[in-house]
């Protein structure tokens, strides 16, 4: 018999060699039945895994991540199954679960239509209905490539050729299919109740644009069909919120074939968002103590062999020259501004009477992005962020990282994007040390330092191994855009080694030479991506003072032209931006357009308002009529909306 600790610290006496499913049958039958993986001493497992010896063991559900991964990684194998059943000559290569549903990749002559889509789900019902169990069994690397190779499956082998010489490969088979794959997966297909087909597309083959394409097929799969149905409809709204798609109905942005992917157009209305963000963070910060600089595009390849981006950065560099000719000049546009910055550092000498000192920078950077990472104003090739570097001495970082995070959650208070974010502490990882500037002791200490205020400061966040920059950990803050997919919006990273490159110094109160220690940081990102999250966010309806027009106004007739020009002067007075919709048109159809454009305020005038020196005022939004407002009533609400950034 072996000791079972089970949740609540409660423990149980199960058989040595009992499975986790077994275990969970004994505990109740109802947690067997939503039992999709198990933890086993805080390791996530098979179900099928024995328990050997005394052990904790938590039963996870749909409820928990590694539940849910566990859910969907076995939809897509019953997808993988159902595409083998109707279209045997497709070649299988991998099938993830991902964070809202799960995929599969197939090489195949013909691409994947709607029609096909629905034909390979009606496929996986009967499937599921089968309830197929799986069956988990293992092999030699060996005879897993003689395996996939008698089955003409390509992808297979070279998946299996990757691993280790000597591993034992596990495999999951369901009826007539059997798939490579680490698990875990449920008991049986049945438990699969509910699910849909999304989207089928193009993907390269390991994600790499020289390899084949191959087609991929995107799903989603719960536990009920109410859950199935209510996660539909997000998407459904997703749709409605992308902001490819608002972006460009609301003339916010556009991009052009001949001017290149990743480099979209900012239009007016969206330069106008993108300059109202930048004054604003430019003048908060300021208001900090931030030193604004303005520093080259581009610089000689010398400053990022200097820096470390020349030897750890250079295939996302812009090269202008042969970067192998070191008989001729060569440059590259900057792709972040720090070794820049660093130059106005050293542009004197430094006492510790100095620091801190802050820099900021609104910078326009450049990074070579893989075409099939791009998206919209996601990712793009060239962007302008909200840049700074601080330089401090050791016993002030604590509160000048405090500082620059404190920053960062302004701005996100401000624009409403607070409660969207999550926090990840991203260190170096010592298995792959060419990725990396400095010595393991250097790592520890800055890892070190960096987990100590985190804690301290109580910010609730993942560990993300491998995810450092070259020279130093950071933090970043992440979101994710509508359809699920999380990129990091703000950073902040603490650098004790480039300083020293850079010779760096400043003289202490011992007199003795120090290098500072050296915060990166960004307080709202990149300003394409923040307007990309704030589009879909909104809808497209911005708060006011972010609007490009905040107020739109709309003479009925002819006759009440002058009086709408006397308005518009006494607004512009007070910086409200605004257009007047004078064509000759019926009111109802100029207000239904001011809606589909999303303007916060609507200001109707006819007869009755020239008469009483009136407006008529709709907000934007339902049951929006403010009915009559005198015009120094809604000149004082208007600007108090913008000053206040009321959301």
């Amino acid at each position: 018999m072996i000791k079972v600790t089970l949740k609540g610290d409660v423990v149980k006496e199960f058989n040595s060699g009992i499975t986790a499913y077994e275990a969970a049958k004994e505990i109740s039958m109802g947690l067997a039945k939503a039992a999709c993986a198990a933890r086993i001493n805080g390791k996530n497992c098979d179900l099928r895994t024995p328990l050997t010896e005394d052990c904790s063991l938590e039963i996870l559900t749909f409820d928990d991540e590694y539940g849910r991964w566990t859910f969907r990684h076995t939809a897509s194998h019953i997808l993988a199954q159902a595409v083998k059943r109707l279209h045997p000559e497709a070649k299988l290569a991998i099938g993830p679960a991902v964070d809202d549903g799960f995929y599969y990749d197939f090489d195949i002559e013909t691409k994947f239509t709607p029609e096909d889509l629905e034909k390979i789900e009606a496929e996986m019902k009967k499937i599921v209905k089968e309830n197929i169990p799986l069956e988990k069994s293992l092999m030699s690397r060996a005879d897993a490539v003689k395996y996939f190779e008698e089955k003409s499956e390509p992808y297979k082998v070279e998946l299996v050729q990757d691993l280790e010489e000597g591993a034992e490969i596990s495999f999951y088979t369901q009826g007539d299919f059997t798939d490579l794959c680490a698990g875990a997966h449920l008991m049986s297909t049945g438990l699969v109740k509910a699910f849909k087909l999304t989207s089928a597309t193009g993907a390269y083959w390991r994600g790499d644009s020289s390899k084949k394409m191959l087609c991929r097929i995107y799903g989603t799969a719960y536990p009920k069909a109410s859950e199935l149905e209510a996660h539909l409809e997000r998407l459904e709204e997703a749709k409605k919120r992308d902001h490819n798609k608002l972006g460009r109905e609301l003339e916010l942005f556009t991009t052009v074939d001949v001017i290149g992917q990743g480099l979209p157009i900012l239009l007016p209305k969206g330069a106008k968002i993108i300059q109202t963000l930048q004054r604003f963070v430019e003048d908060e910060e300021a208001r900090r103590g931030w030193l604004l600089t303005k520093t080259p595009y581009m610089a000689k390849r010398e400053l990022y062999k200097l820096s470390g981006h020349w030897d750890h950065y250079l295939d996302g560099m812009f090269v202008l020259g042969d970067p192998d000719d070191e008989t001729k000049e060569c440059f590259a546009l900057r792709p972040m501004t720090c070794p820049f910055q660093y130059q106005a550092y050293l542009n004197r000498a430094r006492s510790y009477r100095d620091l801190p000192l802050r820099y900021n920078e609104t910078s326009t950077l450049f990074r070579n992005e893989d075409s099939g990472e791009m998206h919209g104003l996601i990712r793009v090739r060239q962007f302008t962020i909200s840049e700074g570097h601080l330089m401090c001495t050791p016993e002030q970082l604590e509160d000048e990282f405090k500082g620059s995070l404190e920053l960062a959650m302004y701005m996100l208070k401000t624009l409403g994007l607070y409660e969207d974010v999550s926090y990840r502490f991203s260190k170096w990882d010592p298995e792959d040390r060419e990725k990396y500037i400095g010595t393991e002791e250097q790592w520890d200490e800055a890892q070190g330092v960096m987990e100590k205020i985190l804690n301290h400061l109580e910010i609730p966040y993942k560990v993300g191994i491998g995810e450092a920059a070259f020279y130093g950990p950071k933090l970043d803050i992440q979101i994710k855009n509508v359809h699920g997919k999380e990129d990091t919006l703000i950073t902040i990273q603490i650098d004790q080694m480039l300083a020293e490159k850079f010779g760096m110094e400043y003289v202490d109160r011992d007199g003795t030479k120090k290098n500072p220690y050296i915060i990166h940081r960004t307080s709202i990102g990149c300003y394409e991506r923040t307007l990309a999250l704030l589009i879909e966010k909104y809808a497209g309806a911005f708060p006011m003072w972010l609007a490009p027009v905040q107020v739109k106004l709309l003479p009925i007739a002819d006759r009440h032209l002058d009086y709408t020009y006397e308005i518009k002067k006494q607004l512009e007075a007070k910086g409200i931006r605004l257009e007047i919709d004078d064509r000759n048109e019926k009111i109802g159809y100029k207000i239904r357009e001011a809606r589909l454009q999303k303007v916060p305020y609507m200001l109707i005038i006819g007869d009755n308002e020239v008469e009483n020196g009136t407006l008529s005022v709709r907000k934007r939004g339902e049951n929006g009529d403010l009915g009559s407002m005198k015009v120094e009533d809604f000149i004082a609400k208007a600007v108090e909306e913008i000053e206040n950034k009321i959301r």
